[in-house]
């Protein structure tokens, strides 16, 4: 369980109301790398009163494995989404990707549209989506007068889910985001940035700041190639990179890259990294507004994703999930390196400083 750490100020934008506010059946869908951290620490907080969370994941096992954390009094896991939609007040949907999120939606919105509730529905979706989604979303709604829709993706890895630091963005219905600031904060999260009452702004700016992750990871894999070819070492460049750069996420990724910690289950997944830059690339040209890095990112993921492949079906040991910063893969290969294993790089010319990095 991750240890209390007090929210920065100003760190929630809405005003806790003043009168007591009734406690709300939560649902969570989606209990994977991101959503068990989240639901995790969402069950565990003081938010949800007495109400155990209810939990959905596609495969079982995960909302089994929470469940057998947590007990039985802090987590109930739902047999269906139309169990889900029928008994809960407040849905929080963390999910893959685009087809999934619809996919959700549809099934719980054909329940909903059959069986009237009587009590208002709140739809928070969380995932990573092209923006123009949240506006489909909210018209799948639209024949369930009693159910809104918010948009409050997070920015963070899952070791920054585990330890409740996530930044959460919102956009859509201000009476909605109200009720749900502090219900995540700082249960889930340590800040909330709103974005006003447009549900494509927040997925919007959840694209910008991965593009800026995309970027640096791209620039961070060609970096720490050049310094094994250049007889530097991995090593000697990621220790300039914690003296030049000292915030978690940077040495994360860094860390990552240098020693080959390429397990995606514990992290973000090539996939999911390919799937946001497409929908990057989708915005830039929406909008007019060119990024070739994202265009060069892509393609180095697919190259990674590939390489990936080809060691599965040649029966090379390797992960099931390749992580996102398994990117320096390409830059690897095309600089005669081993893909993923930079063991085999050789280190014999390798000379690592011996003071720290100053100005």
């Amino acid at each position: 369980m991750p240890s209390f750490i007090p929210p920065e100020k100003d760190s929630n934008p809405f005003s806790r109301p003043q009168t007591p506010v009734e406690k709300h059946k939560v649902a969570f869908v989606g209990i994977g790398a991101m959503g068990y951290f989240m639901a995790r620490n969402l069950a565990s907080s003081q938010g949800i009163g007495n109400h155990p969370l209810l939990v959905w994941n596609r495969s079982p096992a995960k909302a089994e494995a929470l469940l057998e954390e947590l007990g039985s009094t802090k987590i109930r896991v739902a047999a269906s989404l139309a169990e889900v939609a029928t008994e809960s007040d407040i849905i929080i949907t963390n999910l893959a990707n685009d087809a999934v999120v619809t996919s959700v939606y549809e099934e719980m919105i054909s329940h909903l549209v059959n069986h009237a509730s009587s009590k208002s529905k709140l739809f928070v979706e969380t995932s990573t989506i092209y923006p123009a989604l949240a506006g489909q979303l909210e018209e799948m709604l639209d024949p369930i007068s009693y159910a809104t829709l918010i948009t409050a993706p997070v920015f963070g890895a899952p070791v920054a889910a585990d330890k409740a630091q996530l930044v959460i963005v919102t956009s859509g219905d201000h009476r909605s985001k109200t009720e749900i600031a502090h219900l995540l904060v700082p249960a889930v999260g340590r800040k909330i940035v709103d974005l006003g009452g447009n549900l494509e702004k927040a997925p919007t700016l959840k694209l910008i700041g991965n593009s800026i992750i995309l970027g640096f990871n791209a620039s961070m894999a060609q970096s720490l190639t050049l310094a094994e070819k250049a007889s530097i070492g991995a090593e000697s460049a990621l220790d300039l990179v914690k003296e030049l750069f000292p915030t978690p996420i940077i040495m994360n990724y860094a860390d990552k890259m240098t020693h080959d910690k390429f397990d995606g289950s514990k992290g973000f997944s090539i996939d999911g990294g390919i799937k946001d830059a497409q929908h990057i690339r989708q915005l830039t040209s929406a909008h007019g507004s060119p990024m070739p890095i994202i265009d060069i990112v892509h393609q180095q993921m697919i190259t990674a994703k590939a390489l990936h492949n080809a060691n599965k079906q040649a029966n090379v040991p390797t992960h099931d999930v390749l992580d996102m910063t398994a990117i320096i893969a390409a830059s690897r290969i095309a600089a005669g390196l081993d893909a993923f294993d930079s063991k085999k790089h050789g280190t014999s010319q390798v000379v690592r400083p011996s003071t720290s990095f100053t100005e």
